[in-house]
């Protein structure tokens, strides 16, 4: 690397004032903020905000040269600044650490970076002479992971990306904040990005067959690809019940960036919303829309939402947020038809106890099921709930298939034995890399725990782990939504954590279950200790 690419060292501090195992943000004229972290006596300097969402990464998890995001989870390795697991996209810079004679540590930062809190690693671009062709089905998160990683591995073969919707690949996670219904705010990349490193991109195509005999990949528009290995991540596709006047006009489900638009260029304070369903989808459209509509209803059969995932509890708590915030609540209810008007658009709902809501905007939360309809008769074996199974490398039965994201029936850690099929978006995006590195000829074991996390009224929930519980212990304040909530099997074993407004607890606690570790009932009873815990990561 050349001496000018990097300005003149800055002094940051005294090699005195960084202890052991310290992470400490660093905020020096004429650079940008810098993480400096030292461990084995040695400092190392990063970009001191997560590339995802901006969070201050001094406030993260640190562990064996890694730090994890304290707001969603994200890993990056100190040593290189690469990322290691999601969500996000963007490696941290790495900056020169010296220590002078009067014991003055001095960073140095590349000139390409003074303006910039993230990188994208190095990309091998396409070599016509390598004539393999990989091929990534799905558009979403893991998709758009894969075909990036193959390329950060050196794959030079032709590379394409079949995606069904018209869009380049977005943030899924943004389009319930409508304020953002133009797609180029949510896309991942720009389309220049992926003519760079020769990625084709097939939008607005949709996979139709898969000949697994041939390896030949067919489309609803006619098109052919062959292939050598191919990547499948098609995701979910909302679900639509089967209720009387499902199809009248302005009743609507939420999964893509089009749902969204059409929902934001509907609603004015004239508009009667009705949303349908206690999953976190229908939950964020009620708080989303409640500011800018006349009135929003939520309806759903279970009393208090996200019961499976947050327990009873919170998910009472969560009800009293959405009351606070002038949302009406029908919960152990549900619609049994939905009455329309003369133009045959929606003009009222019917509960489950006969009463009637004025409707003019109906959003179905009531669901979603995999993309992978296509894959019949293909020889790869799908599950009653449209789930594929994979091994511990994301490889299907058949040869040279491998299947990720919403649609993969994997293994997770935490001590569950049985293979699982979660949504959740940087596990996702972690799927890709996965993939992708095993497509290129690592051997890469999944070692993800599920991270999820939702914001609600400008509160953040966060949730790590996975499993059933029969208890959960609560420490702090579920009123001022200042808690730590402990999820227990009926082994006294916590198998997940949540919290809200107490970062970076349940990032640690993902950390500890990383590192093969366990939490039980005994480590948190005692008030006075249980936040202790965490002093078993292994630094």
């Amino acid at each position: 690397m050349e001496e000018n690419d990097y300005i003149d060292p800055v002094v940051v501090c005294h090699k005195l004032e960084v202890q052991e195992n310290e992470m400490r943000q660093v905020d020096a004229r004429g650079i940008p903020s810098i993480l400096l972290v030292k461990q084995s006596g040695i400092l190392r300097a990063v970009g001191a905000m997560c590339p995802h969402r901006g969070a201050p990464l001094a406030k993260g998890v640190l562990s064996r040269n890694r730090v994890r995001c304290p707001w969603h989870g994200a890993c990056f390795n100190l040593t290189t600044g690469d990322i290691e697991n999601f969500p996000g996209l963007d490696s941290l810079p790495c900056h020169r650490v010296s220590v002078d004679s009067r014991g003055q540590v001095l960073v140095q930062v590349k000139r390409s970076y003074l303006l910039r809190h993230s990188r994208i690693k190095p990309m091998a671009s396409r070599n016509w002479q390598d004539q393999r062709h990989f091929l990534v089905v799905g558009g979403g998160p893991s998709g758009a992971v894969c075909v990036e990683t193959l390329r950060q591995e050196g794959f030079t073969g032709r590379l394409t990306l079949v995606c069904r919707e018209k869009h380049l690949p977005y943030d899924r996670t943004g389009i319930m904040n409508l304020l953002n219904t133009y797609t180029k705010n949510l896309a991942l990349r720009e389309e220049q990005f992926y003519k760079d490193y020769g990625i084709e991109m097939q939008l607005g195509v949709s996979a139709e067959r898969l000949n697994t005999n041939c390896n030949i990949l067919h489309c609803a528009n006619g098109k052919r690809f062959p292939y050598d290995k191919i990547y499948i991540a098609t995701g979910y596709s909302a679900v639509t019940p089967n209720l009387p006047g499902v199809h009248l006009k302005n009743v609507k489900t939420i999964r893509d960036i089009g749902d969204a638009r059409s929902i934001f260029q509907m609603v004015d304070k004239s508009t009667q919303v009705v949303c349908l369903g206690s999953s976190f989808m229908a939950v964020e459209a009620s708080a989303n829309l409640v500011s800018r509509a006349g009135s929003v209803t939520l309806v759903a059969r279970q009393n208090v939402p996200f019961k499976s995932t947050l327990g009873e509890l919170i998910g009472q708590r969560i009800l009293k947020l959405l009351e606070e915030n002038k949302v009406d609540l029908r919960m152990s209810s549900g619609i049994i038809r939905i009455l329309g008007n003369s133009r045959g658009e929606v003009a009222a709902v019917e509960l489950l106890d006969k009463s009637r809501i004025p409707c003019n905007l109906l959003i179905l939360g009531t669901g979603c099921q995999c993309n992978t309809q296509f894959l019949q008769r293909s020889g790869i074996s799908i599950n009653p709930d449209g789930s594929v199974d994979v091994n511990d490398f994301l490889q299907t039965r058949v040869r040279n298939v491998y299947v990720g994201g919403d649609i993969a029936h994997a293994y997770i850690l935490g001590g569950f034995p049985d293979r699982v099929n979660i949504s959740h978006y940087g596990l996702a995006q972690y799927h890709g890399r996965i993939a992708a590195l095993n497509m290129s000829g690592h051997i890469a074991k999944l070692e993800a725990i599920p991270f999820f996390y939702t914001v609600i009224f400008g509160r953040a929930f966060r949730s790590a782990g996975y499993g059933l519980f029969r208890d959960v212990v609560i420490d702090g304040s579920l009123e001022d939504l200042q808690f730590v909530a402990y999820f227990l099997d009926d082994n006294d074993k916590v198998t997940s954590v949540a919290s809200c407004g107490r970062d970076p607890m349940v990032a640690q606690f993902a950390e500890l279950v990383s590192q093969g570790k366990e939490l039980c009932r005994c480590q948190i009873v005692d008030p006075k200790g249980r936040n202790y815990w965490f002093t078993k990561l292994k630094l």
